[in-house]
């Protein structure tokens, strides 16, 4: 795990560098500089220079001094920092260049036009960044119920506090790819059969930066290949500090209707390990305990580092008389073991995207008695379009149901043990299948007779 990459600082030489600072300052110059080549290059008058980068350098201004200073960090005294480059966000930027590029490769070589694939790219990330919010919030909607209305949508909205769910980025990058495909004109099977597989290149990577972040892990499991262990800060670590489970102590929550505040937890003691934290602060079997965070010492965190990267203590209370109060330092620097859903969501992924390589050449070949019509048809489109998407979801719906089982970040819904994730799984793998095989009958169908028409739907 490593949350943050690089923290560009706020300020050099005295001045900042976001805002009306040196961002700007060098935006300026590249401007100038581009205006300058394209007037003595094309013979192109600065004017028109001018006007072929406006609409870039304009966005790129608002962007560098309003928006960027707004996701500063800032030290315990509330000041800013810097701007923290996130594994995360490399990551989900890796995924982007690298799913973006291979579907415009895949799309020229299947006569249907790079441009069909960069036409489509911005209305897929605006749509997925969307269903993975909408997702997230529809999920853990109490979470973010505030006063007043204002305040709560401002807090749905609040993407740099985290909060995305990659089946909601699914469904919302489908659906607005579906409109503007549509609005297009594009061969939605075909194209559907161009990018799945780049889809799960994304995924690869996008999972890695889950890892990265310390997101989206498993539950707990004994160590091996396929367990990880987050370092202290992390929210699994906060979370098995929570439980006791990092202080020695074995215990069970306490029924009770109240809800605990966020950074504590209720619990009764079943067992305390010897020689752990909890034993050598005499906690004992049977009683009931609150387990607090402690943020105090986010005061020893240097002032030009943000105060993010303060560790907190930990509480542990009975009857509201503190038992033990442990410093950062006290405690393990290390969580213990929990599957790597991220990694084997990356291993799966490029798996998926091997096989379905594979599938393609499969479904692609012609049969040995085609005519030479039936052979380029084949080649340009495939016999069966739109059969390699729908193997792609199920797929992915299959690997998400497995996920959710070690997994533990969901709660069962409708009455079952099945989370919200595998209740979609479940619809998304019923309806690729039904298409699925109505798609397979008509390509055994054209087979015969006529090829199915490369563009339909």
């Amino acid at each position: 795990m490593r949350r943050t990459l690089l923290l560009i600082p706020h300020e050099f030489a005295g001045w900042p560098i976001f805002g009306v600072g040196w961002a700007l300052f060098f935006l300026v110059i590249a401007v100038l500089a581009f205006v300058g080549w394209e007037s003595r290059r094309g013979g192109v008058g600065a004017a028109a220079a001018i006007r072929q980068i406006a609409g870039f350098a304009l966005t790129a201004a608002v962007i560098l001094v309003f928006v960027v200073p707004r996701t500063e960090l800032v030290n315990s005294l509330g000041e800013p920092v810097g701007v923290a480059v996130r594994g995360y966000g490399m990551f989900l930027m890796l995924a982007a260049i690298a799913s973006v590029g291979l579907a415009a490769w895949r799309a020229e070589r299947a006569g249907l036009g790079a441009d069909s694939i960069l036409q489509l790219a911005p209305w897929t990330f605006i749509g997925g960044l969307l269903g993975a919010r909408i997702f997230y919030v529809t999920q853990y909607f109490h979470d973010f119920l505030r006063p007043t209305w204002t305040e709560t949508l401002m807090s749905m909205a609040a993407l740099n506090q985290g909060g995305l769910v990659v089946y909601g980025g699914f469904i919302g990058g489908f659906i607005a790819s579906m409109i503007a495909l549509k609005r297009h004109g594009t061969p939605i099977w075909r194209i559907g059969d161009v990018i799945i597989p780049c889809v799960f290149v994304g995924l690869l990577f996008g999972r890695l930066g889950c890892l990265m972040n310390g997101c989206c892990y498993g539950g707990a499991c004994e160590a091996g290949p396929l367990a990880v262990r987050f370092p202290a800060g992390s929210q699994v670590h906060a979370e098995q500090l929570l439980s006791g489970e990092l202080l020695g102590i074995q215990g069970h929550p306490v029924s009770a209707e109240e809800e605990v505040s966020p950074g504590q937890a209720q619990l009764v003691v079943d067992s305390v390990r010897p020689d752990s934290l909890a034993s050598q602060a005499g906690i004992d079997a049977g009683q009931t305990l609150t387990i607090a965070l402690d943020s105090s010492y986010r005061d020893e965190v240097p002032l030009d580092r943000p105060v993010e990267e303060a560790l907190p203590g930990v509480f542990v209370l009975k009857d509201d008389e503190v038992l033990a109060r442990f410093s950062p330092q006290d405690l393990p620097s290390i969580a213990e073991p929990v599957w790597g859903t991220q990694i084997i969501s990356s291993v799966f992924a490029a798996v998926m995207f091997v096989v379905l390589l594979i599938v393609e050449r499969v479904l692609h070949r012609a049969p040995k008695q085609a005519s030479e019509t039936e052979i380029e048809q084949a080649d340009a489109g495939g016999r069966r379009p739109g059969v390699l998407m729908l193997i792609g979801f199920i797929a992915y719906g299959v690997l998400r149901i497995v996920l959710e089982w070690i997994r533990v970040d969901e709660k069962g819904q409708f009455g079952t043990s099945l989370s919200i994730s595998q209740w979609v799984s479940l619809v998304v793998i019923a309806a690729s299948v039904v298409t699925l095989i109505i798609r397979w009958r008509g390509g055994a169908e054209s087979e015969t007779g006529t090829l199915a028409s490369a563009s339909d739907l």
